[in-house]
């Protein structure tokens, strides 16, 4: 409705019987210009109903509220590269998740350089600025065929960690040497991180990863003759996956720009569609939880994240799995309760988008029990099922990882080239976090969940 306040009071009498018919004239005309905002209002809001939308603490799909149980499906464009990919895999896959009902998937955009071990191979960017037309085909393809099946993706755009190339790469292109690959023994974590924080204050770098954005995000998909600003498939754009505050608080400053500027240039590109950052949550923060409210206050970055990897953290033990599996979970559900806080301090809802848990024994064989795993997903999924009744800001999950009718290479640990993609990144134990077709249990936990979301 449109308000307005007059200035001075009226008073009708013969002498200005002129300006009254003037005055009405005016009237009539602000009455109808209001009418017409209010039109132009309603007509944007229905057009970007399809969209998955924020209001407050809560997402909102097609004027019902959006809760879900999806995955993380980071290899999903590689499957579907047009040369490289195994699309008959990924559409089955695809059934699979939709047969269970997981509608949300993460997903990586695409890796960068020339695909070294423990490195994703294929690459979307061989070199800088140089894209493999078959991967970009693959994302293409991907969100076509999510599409059809009523799905919906995050798309991260970068990575804090060498496994895909990410900043370090950037950073390596650019002329800051090569890059101290922690998996090696000459190299620490301490070393890569120092290495990798430098990204943020590196103009060639920030300015070609700017360009990045601004080419995937206005690319029209080939298969769908749709551009991908305008395509619903795509709920949000994430800034890099776990970007991190690195080493010390000195640190927050730098990253605090540096990330400002890639959410202002995101959203204007891609105004209809949601920003997050792919955020651990405190861990990436110096384990600051005010920190982490801090560099996510900027209004738009539409939703929060959060991560939990409870054997990397040092809180699941495999020579003590039964005592450990509890404190896994109840340190899980303290970890959540700090978050939910500052999403609510905040009013944006909040995301698990990351979290992963081993079999029996820290064992890579499918056949390995996944009892424990079972355990601690029911306990975060229950979580989210929780906040779905009560109407809550806790708004969804997506596990780490799915890899359906993938098989890990029982001859060697990691990912080699020519092996199949598994729910787990190359530099680490395949099967070891995924989930597989032939975990009847978990997927049967995860169809249950979503069952009861419908609504």
């Amino acid at each position: 409705m449109c308000y307005f306040k007059m200035k001075y009071p009226i008073y009708i009498n013969k002498l200005v019987t002129a300006k009254v018919k003037l005055l009405t004239v005016a009237l009539f005309v602000l009455f109808a210009s209001c009418k017409s905002t209010s039109t132009v209002t309603s007509q944007k809001e229905n057009a970007n109903s399809s969209f998955v939308q924020v209001k407050g603490d809560q997402f909102y799909l097609n004027g019902n509220s959006y809760y879900f149980i999806g995955t993380n499906y980071w290899y999903g464009a590689l499957l579907g590269a047009s040369k490289e990919g195994n699309r008959e895999r990924l559409i089955s896959e695809l059934d699979l998740m939709k047969s269970i009902g997981i509608n949300n998937l993460r997903i990586l955009v695409g890796a960068e350089g020339d695909g070294n071990i423990y490195q994703v191979h294929p690459t979307l960017q061989p070199k800088q600025g140089e894209y493999n037309e078959s991967l970009l085909d693959g994302l293409d393809f991907l969100l076509n065929e999510m599409r059809k099946r009523n799905m919906y993706a995050v798309l991260y755009m970068n990575n804090n960690w060498i496994w895909s190339g990410g900043m370090s790469q950037y950073l390596k292109w650019n002329g800051y040497g090569e890059v101290p690959n922690p998996f090696l023994e000459e190299h620490t974590w301490n070393d890569y991180m120092t290495y990798t924080k430098q990204f943020h204050e590196c103009e060639p770098c920030m300015k070609a990863y700017f360009k990045h954005i601004k080419f995937v995000i206005q690319r029209t998909n080939k298969y769908s003759n749709t551009k991908y600003v305008d395509d619903p498939t795509v709920m949000s754009w994430q800034v890099a996956n776990e970007p991190r505050v690195l080493m010390t608080p000195k640190h927050e400053q730098a990253f605090t720009k540096w990330l400002n500027k890639t959410v202002s240039i995101i959203n204007a590109i891609a105004p209809n569609q949601l920003i997050s950052t792919g955020a651990e949550g405190e861990r990436g923060y110096l384990d600051d939880i005010d920190m982490y409210k801090r560099v996510h206050s900027n209004k738009d970055i539409d939703y929060l994240t959060m991560h939990m990897w409870p054997k990397n953290w040092g809180w699941y033990n495999v020579n003590n799995e039964k005592a450990t599996l509890k404190k896994s979970i109840d340190k899980a559900n303290a970890y959540i309760d700090r978050h939910l806080v500052v999403s609510k301090e905040l009013n944006k809802p909040i995301v698990v988008s990351e979290f992963g848990f081993p079999r029996k024994k820290e064992s890579n064989k499918p056949y390995a029990s996944v009892e424990n795993r079972d355990a601690f997903y029911s306990a975060v999924i229950n979580r989210v099922l929780e906040s779905y009744k009560g109407k809550k800001n806790l708004a969804g999950l997506n596990f780490w990882g799915f890899g359906g009718y993938g098989i890990a290479n029982s001859n060697h640990d990691i990912w080699q080239k020519g092996d199949d993609f598994t729910g787990d990144p190359p530099q680490e134990p395949q099967g070891l976090n995924t989930v597989f077709s032939s975990d009847y249990s978990t997927l049967n936990i995860i169809k249950e969940a979503n069952l009861q979301l419908k609504n």
